[in-house]
């Protein structure tokens, strides 16, 4: 390999970019023409730059016509026909090319390879909260579908009511309430499992229509909600505004 084709060797990415003028482009593209991993390197390079132009395309401000024709007038001009460069000068302007067009292209291939890791972190999250969901919905289901099953409803001190469905044999309770009043922002209904050692979070009412499941009721234990602080509390600020017992 002459020391002109190892040059031509590191023009990918000024060509993958187009920063390659007309003698330097038809160079390369001969040399492109036999030279297998340069037409690789060529081809992965231009679908990462597409990649990254698709994700960051933008709508160009209007002054940016006006730019560009303004600079036209800064930017020197090729040399007339037959009077090419000299072959120094065009490796030269090639190799202050190249050096541009690398970190253009490292930062393309960064900016990508992170989108792609946040896509599979984003793929990995939604399996796993459908797999959740899923798990939490064949729960409910099994709830409501027990032979024990019994359904239980009570009024609240706020108003609306709240209907629960308890398993003893699941050890679970299916909740939805209905007319309670919405909660001025900042404040959310939570559902409590209380026993004799103390109270524990089954989750916050988010929702009149979505029901929530409370697991491990035992048969001495009771239903709460309170009214928290927004994203809820680790133990009851409020004292309840309704408890249903396990056993009616």
């Amino acid at each position: 390999m002459t020391a002109m084709d190892h040059d031509l060797h590191l023009l990918t990415g000024a060509y993958a970019l187009d920063a390659l003028d007309g003698i330097e482009r038809a160079r390369f593209e001969r040399h492109l023409a036999r030279c297998g991993s340069c037409r690789e390197e060529v081809r992965g390079l231009r679908e990462t730059a597409a990649l990254l132009a698709n994700a960051t395309a933008i709508t160009p401000p209007p002054e940016m016509r006006q730019r560009v024709l303004a600079a036209t007038a800064q930017i020197r001009q090729l040399p007339p026909p037959g009077h090419a460069a000299p072959v120094l000068g065009v490796y030269q302007a090639a190799r202050r090319r190249l050096g541009s067009a690398r970190p253009a292209v490292m930062i393309a291939v960064t900016a990508v390879a992170a989108v792609i890791v946040a896509l599979l972190v984003l793929q990995v999250t939604t399996v796993r909260q459908l797999h959740s969901a899923q798990a939490r919905s064949q729960a409910i289901a099994a709830v409501l579908s027990a032979p024990d099953a019994r359904i239980q409803t009570t009024s609240t001190r706020v108003g609306g009511t709240v209907t629960a469905v308890v398993s003893p044999g699941h050890q679970e309770a299916v909740v939805t309430t209905a007319g309670m009043p919405a909660l001025p922002g900042g404040r959310v209904y939570q559902l409590w499992v209380m026993s004799k050692g103390g109270a524990r979070s089954a989750g916050l009412l988010l929702a009149s229509d979505e029901p929530a499941l409370a697991s491990g009721f035992g048969a001495a234990d009771q239903l709460g909600i309170t009214i928290e602080p927004a994203g809820g509390t680790t133990r009851p600020t409020t004292a309840p505004i309704v408890v249903i017992p396990a056993r009616a």
